[in-house]
């Protein structure tokens, strides 16, 4: 019984990783798109920062739902832990590439805010 439980356990692990590389696939799949448009249409900021925050939620919504029908029980928390995760490593990553805080703090809780809700949407749809 404890052996299935722990196989459980560590196949979730794997699971959490292949969505999370689905959704970092599914964002630079999505950025390229974005610098394509920004370089042939030259549009405004303001267009490139609605675009960037879909993408965010894009990805956001793809991951909970995927683990979502992974877990098939309290599928909308597992989408905000893979919402928290998805932007624990998008911040890792900007600290590195950075070295600090590139942004402000209300830029750093908008996002935060948008994968956290849009990972738990995509769970809550699942």
């Amino acid at each position: 019984m404890q052996k299935k439980e722990q196989e459980k356990e560590q196949t979730l692990v794997m699971d959490f990783i292949k969505i999370l590389f689905v959704m970092y696939f599914i964002t630079c799949i999505l950025l390229l798109l974005l610098a394509f448009v920004l370089y042939k249409a030259q549009p405004g900021e303001m267009v490139s920062k609605v675009w960037l925050i879909a993408v965010y939620i894009i990805s956001g919504l793809a991951g909970g739902f995927l683990i979502g029908k992974r877990t098939k029980s309290r599928k909308f928390l597992w989408g905000c832990l893979m919402g928290m995760l998805y932007f624990a490593i998008l911040f890792a990553v900007s600290l590195l590439l950075y070295k600090g805080l590139a942004g402000d703090w209300m830029h750093l809780g908008t996002t935060f805010v948008l994968c956290v809700a849009s990972g738990t949407v995509g769970g809550m749809v699942s």
